[in-house]
């Protein structure tokens, strides 16, 4: 078997990563360690057509001294007495700032997955070797350091506060909350006008705006926000013309009635 896959991570952090068994079987897809081993032993969940096959066993990387890794690894099925046997070379080269893992080995099996087509389990094999490489790429990734933030230095002050108490060169908070108030003070060349001064300019400013405030706060509202008037009932007054007759009537009958009585007795 030969196969390569293209790894965006530099080939030194790459080699880090490989000589960490602890990334390498985190890396490996379908993976779970066993508790109290030490990696890489544990059960692999391997996906084959519509199949899937437990193994339980160990995986070994060590390094070569022409540069490379030899992968050996041996397992049996949880579920049943078929093994695996692999046996692969690993090489690592630099490309363009990335890098590029070179599988090449053979891998001997029995039991459930000999019974399976070639090419399904070819294409399971391929699979494996593509995810474990992109998982170990990101994990040499993630424990590279991050770069150091860069640091400015300059004496301009921020933009929100240009302008505000420009002779001093400091602003105070109530500084920062006026700063509209800046527009009533004529600034030439970075100063102020020294016909009015900034302190009273700005107080009889804030003066003005309170007394408008409060004006409008108590002034009654004009133009089109007028409140408007509510419209008047006719209802009362026509009741009041028919009731008033009535009552009348009824008055009138009462003291008829009264002295009709009177004059029986």
């Amino acid at each position: 078997m030969e196969h390569e896959v293209f790894v965006p991570v530099p080939a030194e952090r790459l080699r880090a990563a490989l000589a960490d068994p602890a990334q390498v079987a985190r890396a490996l897809p379908g993976f779970q360690q066993d508790a109290g081993t030490e990696p890489v032993a544990g059960r692999l969940k391997l996906r084959v057509g519509g199949h899937t096959i437990t193994y339980r066993g160990t995986l070994r990387v060590t390094a070569r001294e022409d540069g490379g890794y030899a992968v050996e690894g041996d397992a049996t099925e949880a579920r049943g007495s078929g093994t695996v046997t692999l046996t692969l070379t690993l090489g690592l080269r630099e490309t363009d700032g990335a890098s590029t893992l070179r599988f090449g080995g053979t891998a001997t099996a029995d039991g459930r997955i000999a019974e399976l087509p070639a090419d399904a389990v070819d294409a399971a094999a391929v699979r494996l070797l593509d995810r474990w490489a992109a998982n170990l790429g990101a994990e040499a990734a993630a424990d590279e350091p991050p770069a150091a933030a860069a640091v400015f230095e300059t004496e301009i002050p921020p933009p929100g506060l240009a302008g505000v108490d420009s002779v001093n060169g400091s602003a105070d908070a109530d500084d920062v909350d006026d700063i509209d108030e800046v527009d009533a003070v004529e600034v030439v060349a970075g100063f102020p006008d020294p016909g009015v001064p900034p302190a009273e300019a700005a107080h009889a400013r804030r003066t003005m705006i309170g007394r408008s405030a409060e004006e409008v706060d108590h002034a009654p509202p004009r133009g089109r926000y007028a409140p408007v008037p509510a419209p008047q009932t006719v209802a009362r007054d026509n009741v009041l013309r028919w009731a008033a007759p009535a009552a009348a009537l009824a008055v009138a009958s009462a003291i008829v009635v009264g002295r009709a009585l009177r004059r029986r007795r």
